[in-house]
């Protein structure tokens, strides 16, 4: 990785495409700080600290904080994720969406459009709610008609364009734009996380015992980061033979090859899906107002926050876990099903005259490749759960507190790696274009 940073600065072009990086991420930090007109910043703040509790925690880990300086990017790229999945969702349902995505480059760019007017739609759906609900509390002082289009423009218009800046950082910077603008909420987050756990295990404490709770932490953080990198680089490889042909007069094909499996199939989405569906039902009741309330309501609502789970004086909430780990698990085929078709790539194989050895072509490979993936979904999705339920269960036992979790850490580490790839695959071509110039 440090040899591949070396070559980047190396490298005119490179290196004007990590500076446009650099100089986005500015702009997008610069954004989040800038509050929304008419929104009184400190009173939403100490709001937030005093009654949401977990419902808003993992938003505001996605916005990197900008959801609890209600800035102008308070909503921040959330709803692209949300139309991204949901467009990625309809393609099984709706004909014409489905034949898009195998139009190839054309067939792209018109889903991409459709993603980015359903990004605008959420995006002004969920500032009018937010617009409403918080003014109904006092959040925004004197609202009214005018106020409230002020907020709802500001909000909407903060989400639109950092949609814009991921797609331009893909065009012009270095990796996945928008995987970025989430990577660096995530990690502006991290150093008020660590000072936090200074407070709460360090600080006031005698040496020894301050060194030992520094320790711990740091190898908690190596494990999950450990666990994270072997849960994204493993996979199962199937063997494919391809049979020999005559074309023309020569003899073709004959060549092994393999069909890599990744154990971690759906990456973080089980956990995206499984965490937004268990917060929806809070952030809900924080709208309406009625989020700290009694009766079995507010009990199920306990429940579904994780900062109620494997706490030892509340351990009855910690229900909500095991309801957080069968929706990982159910997620992780649900999602893997949609995404990779064992019938079609059987198919395809036959079709190019191809064969597991082994198995026969047709039907029994397309058994056989369904067989083994559901064997290694459920590893993944196992691997996937004991990384996100670390997190929690330190939260839990020993009040930790922190907003980055198993999730956080696998959305880093897989972005990570990923853009080193995409910079490694840039320099390797740019040495090819050089041997042959």
């Amino acid at each position: 990785m440090f040899e591949t940073l070396k070559s980047v600065f190396k490298v005119k072009e490179m290196r004007r495409k990590l500076l446009y990086l650099i100089w986005m991420i500015f702009v997008i930090r610069i954004g989040s700080q800038l509050p929304v007109p008419g929104v009184d910043s400190d009173f939403f703040k100490q709001w937030f600290e005093s009654n949401t509790g977990d419902a808003f925690n993992f938003f505001d880990a996605f916005t990197g904080g900008s959801f609890t300086q209600m800035s102008i990017f308070a909503l921040n790229i959330t709803p692209y994720i949300t139309s991204s999945i949901i467009i990625q969702l309809l393609t099984i349902a709706i004909p014409a969406l489905e034949e898009m995505q195998r139009d190839g480059e054309e067939g792209r760019k018109k889903l991409t459009a459709i993603t980015r007017y359903v990004t605008v739609g959420l995006a002004l759906f969920e500032s009018v709610a937010m617009a409403i609900g918080f003014g109904r509390q006092g959040m925004i002082p004197d609202m009214n008609f005018l106020k409230g289009i002020v907020v709802v423009a500001s909000l909407t218009a903060g989400s639109a364009m950092l949609m814009w800046l991921g797609e331009r950082i893909t065009e012009k910077g270095i990796g996945n734009g928008i995987s970025i603008v989430l990577t660096i909420n995530i990690v502006s987050r991290i150093p008020s996380d660590i000072s936090l756990l200074y407070e709460n295990f360090v600080k006031g404490k005698t040496i020894a015992k301050g060194m030992l709770a520094a320790c711990i932490i740091a190898v908690i953080i190596l494990v999950v980061v450990v666990l994270v990198l072997i849960l994204n680089g493993a996979e199962r490889r199937i063997p494919v033979q391809y049979s020999k042909k005559m074309v023309g007069r020569k003899m073709m094909g004959g060549q092994s090859t393999n069909i890599p499996l990744k154990v971690n199939t759906a990456g973080v989405i089980p956990v995206i899906f499984a965490s937004s569906i268990m917060s929806f039902p809070s952030i809900i009741a924080q709208f309406a107002g009625k989020g700290n309330g009694t009766g079995i309501g507010s009990e199920i609502l306990r429940g579904l926050s994780s900062n109620n789970w494997c706490n030892p004086s509340q351990i009855q909430y910690s229900w909500g876990l095991i309801l957080y780990v069968v929706l990982c698990v159910f997620f992780a085929y649900f999602y893997t099903s949609i995404t990779f078709n064992p019938l079609e790539v059987a198919d395809n194989i036959k079709k190019q005259g191809g064969f597991i050895p082994g198995i026969r072509p047709g039907k029994p490979t397309s058994d056989y490749l369904t067989k083994i993936l559901n064997y290694i979904i459920f590893i993944g999705a196992v691997g996937l759960v004991i990384v996100a339920v670390i997190p929690f269960f330190f939260n839990g036992v020993f009040g930790a507190n922190v907003s980055f979790g198993g999730t956080s850490i696998i959305i880093i580490v897989g972005v990570i790696l990923e853009t080193v790839k995409q910079v490694e695959s840039q320099l390797l071509v740019r040495n090819y274009k050089g041997f042959l110039n």
